[in-house]
């Protein structure tokens, strides 16, 4: 296989450490920012300190050509591409008769819709390489219909996210590619976890390690007949 991976989000959090832990694994990697781009310059030369090749590109991935110039930059850059970590996702926390449309377009849009163009784009050349990986990133519990009172609109999109992400799984099994999700709870890095730690059941929030283990379990070869799963890393947040 080749090692040829972009992870979207990948300035700052979560994102950062998926994409250097790649790159500790031989990877070369694509560090995605937006706005970040000084955060991403520093992130991509760490990565290139484990001796891989490591490129920051900008894109607001809500635009369907800037997606897939993206994706275009991110093969130029690293000749080819075979891992595709769809990281971004912003959310609001409002219920929904106080959501506004251009919120509620806004969370499709940063969730749901930039992962379709990314995706849509790399496709082709995932399938060119022979092997591929896509991981989605949800949240915990967004798998279940069920009603949610603080970020309703989050998880519409959440839940859309897994649903496309088993579909397309199911279309390209016979591209030697898979499709799973990763749900996180609390993370170390989340915004005023102090008051959620006492909700979950370890006491304590994920680290970003245990979130690349799980990355890790999905790109694994030995990983093959694995696709359309959700995996929560929430120490049994939400249960």
């Amino acid at each position: 296989m080749i090692k040829k991976a972009l992870v979207t989000g990948s300035a700052v959090g979560i994102g950062k450490a998926i994409a250097l832990d790649l790159a500790s694994q031989g990877f070369d990697i694509a560090f995605h920012y937006r706005n970040s781009a000084e955060a991403a310059q520093k992130a991509s030369q760490e990565a290139a300190g484990y001796g891989v090749k490591s490129v920051a590109l900008q894109a607001d991935i809500t635009q369907v050509e800037q997606a897939n110039s993206l994706v275009e930059n991110t093969v130029a850059e690293l000749g080819g591409l075979s891992v595709l970590v769809n990281n971004v996702g912003n959310y609001i926390e409002k219920p929904l008769d106080a959501t506004s449309f251009d919120e509620w377009h806004y969370l499709l849009d940063s969730n749901l819709n930039n992962t379709a163009y990314v995706t849509h784009s790399a496709l082709p050349y995932l399938k060119a390489a022979g092997w591929g990986r896509i991981i989605n990133f949800a949240f915990a519990s967004a798998q279940y219909t069920i009603a949610d009172d603080a970020q309703p609109a989050y998880r519409v999109a959440k839940t859309a996210l897994i649903s496309y992400s088993k579909s397309l799984a199911k279309e390209v099994i016979n591209d030697n590619i898979t499709v799973n999700i990763i749900s996180p709870g609390v993370a170390e890095n989340s915004v005023d976890i102090e008051p959620a730690i006492q909700l979950l059941p370890k006491k304590r929030p994920a680290s970003l390690k245990e979130i690349c283990y799980a990355v890790n379990f999905f790109i694994n070869p030995q990983a093959d007949y694995i696709t359309g799963q959700v995996l929560e890393v929430a120490g049994g947040w939400r249960l």
